[in-house]
């Protein structure tokens, strides 16, 4: 294989990269480095010099990346974020003697996932440290392709490029409505029944893809309430303001005498769960079991869960 002049290109100069368009200025990118501006600004023209390449354009105030310049930006990041990030791992290990893996996991579905892992641990196939993050799929699938995260359990409407993603349950759309609404005593309801009655969705992650679409199609009401939390779209469905439209899986914690969650139907509309990681070898061993465990175990995870609901409803219509 020929040499490129690429292959030139040290992590040093990479992170310099990184920091400089964070910082977006040469002289406080410097400082942070701890070295001298004239230094900064020679390695980022030795990196211009070895791409053929501008990366940035520079003025008086400000500096813009270019479009190749914003193209190497997110592979920098990456490569500076998994080097940073498998030092801590090996200085875990070495200090710790355990392994160190990051999951990410939307917050509706932490309950499963959260268990599944303890199973995992409660194997002792190996000593490990989960890291916890949770946040938004959008969020997740980002840091994930950052190499910030080694996997995240995420909710998509369609397949994220550059993942590797495993399906692991359907989680359909749901009605939540006071113990008094006409359609509290149904087995499940159609859009159509939401007829011209406000309804309060969240205003980030799947919603806005998922039931924009069918509400425009089906429902003539008023505009929705638009919240980033479950416990503002129940307040808003118990003073009876709206009606609430989730995915089912928020409200596999809900215990609310007041609320009743129902099924909609006709059509049925679901977002994807879905098990992310990146291709290719993973950073650590434990990280590749882990990522065999979920697969195997959260599907079954997400099938119990829905005999349970089945069977609840069940007695309850009794």
């Amino acid at each position: 294989m020929a040499s490129s002049p690429l292959r030139a290109l040290t992590l040093r100069q990479l992170q310099f990269f990184s920091v400089l368009v964070e910082e977006g200025h040469f002289g406080r990118a410097a400082r942070r480095l701890a070295i001298t501006q004239p230094a900064l600004s020679n390695a980022i023209k030795q990196m211009e010099k070895l791409l053929g390449a501008e990366l940035l354009t520079r003025s008086t105030h400000r500096l813009e990346l270019t479009s190749v310049g914003a193209e190497v930006l997110a592979r920098t990041d990456f490569l500076v974020n998994a080097f940073d990030v498998a030092l801590r791992d090996i200085e875990s290990t070495v200090q710790r003697g355990r392994a160190f893996v990051r999951v990410g996991v939307i917050p509706s579905a932490s309950g499963r996932v959260t268990a599944a892992a303890s199973e995992f641990l409660e194997t002792g196939r190996r000593e490990v440290e989960i890291a916890w993050r949770d946040a938004p799929s959008t969020v997740l699938l980002a840091e994930l392709r950052s190499g910030q995260l080694d996997m995240a359990v995420a909710a998509i409407t369609e397949p994220p490029g550059g993942l590797t993603c495993v399906d692991l349950f359907r989680d359909p759309l749901v009605l939540v409505v006071r113990r008094d609404h006409a359609l509290a005593a149904a087995d499940d309801a159609s859009w159509e029944a939401i007829g011209k009655e406000r309804v309060v969705l969240f205003e980030s992650g799947s919603m806005p893809a998922l039931g924009n679409p069918a509400r425009a199609q089906f429902e003539q009401g008023p505009e929705p309430y638009r919240v980033s939390y479950s416990e503002t779209l129940y307040a808003l469905v118990r003073s009876g303001q709206a009606l609430g439209l989730m995915p089912r899986l928020y409200t596999s914690s809900l215990r609310d005498p007041e609320l009743v969650v129902i099924p909609l139907s006709k059509p049925r509309i679901e977002r994807r769960v879905v098990l992310a990681y990146l291709p290719g070898p993973m950073r650590n061993v434990a990280a590749q079991e882990l990522i065999a465990f979920l697969r195997d175990r959260l599907p079954q995870a997400g099938e119990a869960a829905v005999r349970r609901v089945a069977a609840k409803g069940a007695r309850s219509r009794r």
